[in-house]
């Protein structure tokens, strides 16, 4: 299975890849798209789950009650971090020889990193330096963007040398 997806949708991406060859590699190319369909249907599945599963009503769970936009955004996490996951590893980073439990580990750590960076980077743009929200994410993605392609290049998907 995960050969039939890998000749079904790898050529079709580096079919794209040609104009952006001089200012990225292939990896990389194939790390900004699989990170923005990862992107886009987590937007989606936020919207989803706003919208329509949680009627923009908190969610009570007896013991505690989130805020629909809130319980929203964890559910919208939850299906980032898996089927982002399954991009990197089988699109992305193939290459790695890391035990799969391990990578998924320290792809999730990589991600609540980057998901603490993103509100501390918002909260010092917006809050102190007076940057509007707006821009101020756009500023925070960049840098979260990066960050992240290096931590999982070099830490979740890194490649073991035998000794």
């Amino acid at each position: 299975m995960r050969n039939q997806v890998q000749n079904l949708v790898l050529p079709l991406i580096d079919f794209f890849h040609p104009p952006f060859r001089r200012i990225m590699n292939l990896q990389t190319f194939r790390y900004a798209v699989c990170g923005g369909v990862n992107m886009v249907l987590g937007l989606a599945i936020y919207y989803v789950v706003f919208k329509y599963v949680l009627w923009e009503q908190e969610l009570d769970l007896g013991f505690y009650a989130f805020k629909a936009h809130v319980a929203a955004l964890f559910f919208s996490f939850v299906f980032n971090v898996l089927f982002g996951f399954i991009l990197m590893r089988y699109l992305v980073f193939s290459e790695s020889n890391i035990h799969p439990r391990i990578q998924l580990f320290r792809y999730f750590m990589v991600c609540l990193f980057n998901l603490v960076l993103n509100y501390l980077m918002l909260k010092l743009l917006v809050e102190i330096c007076g940057i509007y929200p707006t821009i101020a994410q756009l500023c925070t993605v960049v840098v979260v963007v990066v960050t992240s392609y290096i931590a999982q290049k070099k830490f979740s998907f890194a490649t073991k040398t035998s000794p």
